[in-house]
């Protein structure tokens, strides 16, 4: 590869200055969040318009240069980090940060792919309007890797996956060609809905550059309840009952066992236990309403003394103010960057119908503690939506490289409880380089045919994130 005259080119497109060929200066898009890769690559662009980012596609297409887009490196699949073999060329949208247009009447906002979620999310508020894709990595991802990822969060069980909040996208090919799909239309029923394609494409099909999303009204009231409970049975009945009484009025519900919540507060700073007692499960509940009117406390505490009184909930706290509401969520959001301190963690973002929660989670629970004895499993997530992410931790004192080494064993034993209740082994993090293996047990071949088929018609040449996904 003629890494110094590509340089040079790429040099003339966007500027010497966003050709990055140091390593030192690679670094930061080199690793990511788990330490499972370490990419080497000839170079790092950092386009600052969709006119750049053709350029580059262009000359990379004309000149057969692979090419990994990376968004907020937050990617939890090693989709975002190239290859070891060092001839993939790494395009971070980071320089693609404006706001474009902001249309509170229209209930829109328009944002580049660099956005960062937590900018988006203020910019919605400085309207009175919410963007509610939320999520731990809020502060760093870009909604443009939440797009090609197709995010989920805590708010998928009122708002729907990252899918359900995009209304049209700009995207670039791996030909170069720029699709201006950029429509704030709520109904559009002109044939194939191509933004469909690249929405939880992982950047394999083209480059997401801007996008068009919905807003919603930014709620009024909202309460918010931390609960103690003895198994996931009583909380998958506690969501029963919320979801009967609630309605859309129920805006999260999320699971979490003590181990997680004592990592939390070993090793998340500000976190405090909400509870006086210990109890084996927690459950975060949130209701939340556009109108002053509504009675969202009352509903709150209607719902939790039903459940009180048919020996659900063993004890609650109720977030008396806004502040204390963040803090129940900054628990939650918490519990994936604690279990980092402790050791080696291996990882699955599966989902299950949700009526199978509680029997999924004692199956794999067993499952994982047959197999490493006094291993800690921390399964936490929304259980709104099936979706658990059943981390397990290593035994105290337990080599750290000993036990990561048993991940595909482990990995293929929880998929397999998943595939028994018929989950998936994906259900927000994606496929990227970790799971692409995978695909093939779980998916019926003609699936796999057409999704090749697709990746052919967009990208022949196979150069755009290869590897990936398949």
């Amino acid at each position: 590869m003629e890494r110094t005259a590509h340089a040079d080119r790429f040099a003339e497109l966007i500027g010497e200055a966003n050709v990055l060929t140091n390593p030192d200066d690679q670094a930061p898009y080199l690793t990511e969040w788990r330490d499972l890769y370490q990419g080497v690559t000839p170079m790092v662009l950092r386009p600052g318009s969709t006119e750049e980012v053709s350029a580059v596609m262009t000359y990379a297409y004309q000149n057969d240069l692979k090419v990994v887009p990376q968004g907020g490196n937050t990617g939890l699949v090693g989709g975002q980090i190239p290859q070891e073999t060092g001839d993939e060329i790494v395009l971070s949208l980071s320089r693609m940060n404006k706001v474009r247009a902001v249309d509170p009447a229209g209930f829109t906002i328009t944002a580049e792919a660099g956005v960062v979620l937590e900018t988006l999310q203020n910019e919605a508020e400085k309207v009175d309007r919410l963007f509610p894709l939320a999520l731990g990595a809020q502060g760093s991802c870009q909604i443009g890797g939440n797009i090609s990822t197709n995010a989920g969060g805590t708010a998928v069980l009122a708002y729907g996956n990252t899918r359900d909040l995009v209304l049209g996208l700009e995207v670039v090919l791996p030909t170069g060609e720029i699709w201006n799909g950029l429509r704030t239309l709520r109904k559009d029923n002109t044939g194939y809905d191509l933004k469909q394609l690249f929405i939880g494409g992982e950047g394999t099909l083209g480059i997401i550059t801007a996008a068009a999303l919905k807003l919603f009204p930014r709620p009024k009231k909202l309460e918010a309840a931390f609960v103690g409970l003895p198994h996931p049975q009583a909380a998958l009945k506690l969501f029963t009952l919320a979801k009967a009484q609630a309605g859309p009025v129920l805006t999260g519900f999320e699971i979490m066992p003590r181990v997680g919540v004592e990592f939390c507060l070993r090793h998340l700073e500000g976190a405090r236990d909400p509870l006086e007692g210990e109890h084996a499960w927690y459950v975060l509940m949130e209701l939340s309403s556009g109108s002053d009117a509504f009675p969202v406390r009352d509903l709150m505490e209607s719902i939790l003394g039903e459940a009180f009184e048919n020996g659900l909930v063993e004890d609650a706290a109720f977030a008396q103010n806004l502040t204390q509401v963040q803090d129940f969520w900054h628990i939650r959001h918490g519990m994936s960057e604690v279990q980092k301190p402790e050791g080696g963690s291996i990882k699955h973002d599966v989902s299950v119908p949700v009526a199978s929660i509680p029997d999924f989670l004692d199956k794999a629970m067993a499952a994982v503690d047959a197999f490493v004895p006094r291993c800690r499993p921390v399964p936490f997530g929304h259980i709104g939506d099936g979706n658990i992410h059943f981390n397990v931790s290593q035994p105290v004192g337990a080599d750290k490289e000993e036990y990561l080494a048993k991940w595909d064993e482990m990995n293929a034993i929880v998929h397999g409880i998943v595939n028994e209740f018929g989950g998936s082994i994906s259900a927000e993090h994606g496929i990227g380089r970790l799971k692409r293996d995978l695909l093939k047990d779980v998916k019926q071949g003609i699936e796999l045919d057409l999704m090749q088929r697709i990746k052919t018609a967009f990208d022949p040449k196979g150069l755009l994130n290869p590897g990936r996904v398949l």
